[in-house]
């Protein structure tokens, strides 16, 4: 047994080492769990039970490992290679018996945004999780699964399985963004703020900005994907777990549309910004030139008085005092006109 439960055990299976970590298997009966870490050859004896759920989960597995279990499920040739295949749009393809999902787990960390990438084969009574890095808490998805009513497993269908996995990847979508909420309002701080960081808005806009538009494109196809789950002509989800999966549309549709407002939202701070750094700009000019006025006063006078030819007080201290006068006076009068006019 490996370190976890569910885990297989190569060194006793060598036939086991399907990508780089070990296999999970489980298999529930009637709502229960009777067994798990079982070899993955093995699906096939507990399918054979007709009141069986089992559930495989592979991290980065090749084109080989696929094939065995493709073997061993029937799977076809085309949905092996898309759950090999990295960066897949997030979707859900039919096929006889069994239908294909990808979808994208975010994670946040530091204003970085990581997708971690989580392809499922689900039939009525399998489901098999493809994992393409270490990335994805398996170990929260089986929390959840154990912590949900029996009731979901009564019946022998892998939907409920399905449910608790799109519970948790919509969960973590939402709380990704909210990080990019949180970042949005720090943004808008620094917008605002007597400081006014010009690179570190721009750095930080731009990050939010990119991380947003990765954000909706993995978003916006959740909606298709939960809309044809819930397909009454497909039969994909049985009528029990319908309200289920239609609360999970509605976190769906709640992700998508806060991520599109967040995407408003730092467009308009991006203007804001504008806006303030040229009102910013012209507070800067009007004192400039407000001062240059007043600076202009005794450069006049000064130069009047400089010259070499006789005027009245040539020569003579009385010159000098009234010189140093219109100075004064005239500087004062402007200082106070334009302070009263809110130009200093």
């Amino acid at each position: 047994m490996g370190s976890h439960p569910s885990e297989c055990d190569i060194d006793e299976h060598p036939e086991n080492r399907l990508g780089t970590a070990p296999p999970r298997t489980r298999a529930w009966r009637n709502g229960k769990v009777v067994a798990e870490g079982f070899p993955v050859p093995e699906i096939s004896d507990y399918l054979e039970r007709p009141d069986t759920v089992v559930w495989l989960d592979l991290t980065r597995p090749r084109h080989e490992d696929l094939r065995v279990v493709g073997d061993e499920l029937g799977l076809d040739p085309v949905a092996v290679e898309d759950a090999v295949s990295r960066h897949e749009r997030a979707k859900l393809d039919r096929y006889r018996g069994y239908a294909f999902l990808n979808v994208y787990v975010p994670h946040v960390d530091g204003g970085e945004l990581t997708l971690h990438e989580l392809s499922a084969f689900i039939s009525e009574r399998t489901l098999v999780t493809v994992r393409q890095d270490n990335g994805i808490d398996i170990d929260a998805l089986v929390g959840r699964w154990d912590q949900s009513p029996d009731a979901g497993l009564a019946e022998p269908t892998a939907a409920f399985l399905l449910y608790g996995m799109l519970d948790l990847v919509i969960d973590l979508q939402l709380a990704a963004v909210q990080a990019f909420d949180d970042e949005a309002d720090a943004v808008e701080d620094l917008v605002f703020g007597d400081e006014f960081p010009v690179k570190e808005i721009q750095r930080r806009s731009y990050r939010l900005r990119k991380n947003l538009a990765k954000m909706r494109r993995i978003a916006l196809p959740m909606r298709e994907v939960l809309n044809t789950l819930l397909r009454r002509d497909l039969q994909l989800v049985p009528a029990p777990l319908v309200p289920y999966f239609q609360d999970v549309y509605d976190h769906t549709l709640r992700v998508g549309e806060w991520t599109d407002a967040l995407r408003d939202l730092v467009a308009d701070l991006l203007d804001t910004r504008l806006a303030l750094q040229s009102n910013r700009m012209n507070e800067v000019m009007k004192k400039v030139t407000s001062w240059a006025a007043i600076i202009a006063v005794p450069t006049a006078v000064t130069g009047f008085y400089g010259m070499n030819v006789p005027y009245p007080g040539f020569s003579r201290q009385a010159g000098f005092i009234a010189a140093a006068v219109i100075i004064v006076l005239c500087s004062t009068a402007l200082y106070v006109i334009f302070k009263i006019r809110d130009w200093l």
